[in-house]
């Protein structure tokens, strides 16, 4: 290796040194600014999908068979629970849902926590409107889009995304189906 290639690979050494130092910094600066951030943004997906409650959901969560379950509170007494579901087929990669559920198992609300879908097509599962279809539905309903038989409309030209919604939801609502006898016990 000759003088001017040493001296290059130093002052990059250097250069990267201080860059991770800078990051590294930043970021002890702001992970609790965004898990607050993150929090306010769930407790506004909490609202969404549970009926009324006076509890902090995302403090009492429970775990139940690996994935967190986030009870609504009214008087003391637990009247619905919240829990996540993905699904891996969405056209531009997974898409996130919180679900509420009450005790007689019936959806009381969707939310789409996370998505990568096409902003015009397949980004049209967040309208409040169409995530409303889902209120009332049940594991033992036909939760899927129209096109294969079920009770969901899909989007013209994008039917991948709404598919996959119904999918994350038919998973959790069967995943809450088997908990919710346990969970009150």
């Amino acid at each position: 290796m000759n003088q001017g290639s040493f001296k290059m690979v130093i002052v990059l050494t250097v250069i990267a040194g201080i860059s991770s130092l800078i990051l590294a910094f930043v970021y002890s600066m702001t992970k609790d600014k965004i898990a607050e951030e993150y929090r306010k943004d769930f407790l506004k997906g909490l609202q969404v999908v549970l009926p009324e409650f006076e509890n902090e959901p995302d403090v009492e969560a429970v775990e139940y068979e690996g994935k967190k379950l986030y009870p609504a509170k009214q008087d003391g007494e637990i009247v619905a629970w919240a829990v996540r579901s993905v699904s891996h087929k969405g056209y531009s990669g997974d898409i996130a849902v919180l679900i509420g559920v009450n005790l007689e198992g019936e959806v009381t609300g969707i939310e789409i926590l996370k998505h990568a879908e096409t902003p015009g097509l397949g980004n049209k599962i967040e309208f409040p409107e169409w995530r409303a279809s889902f209120k009332g539905l049940t594991a033992n309903d036909n939760i899927a889009v129209k096109k294969d038989g079920g009770n969901i409309d899909e989007f013209s030209g994008a039917t991948i995304s709404p598919r996959a919604v119904c999918e994350a939801v038919s998973k959790g609502l069967s995943f809450m189906e088997k908990a919710l006898p346990e969970l009150s016990k």
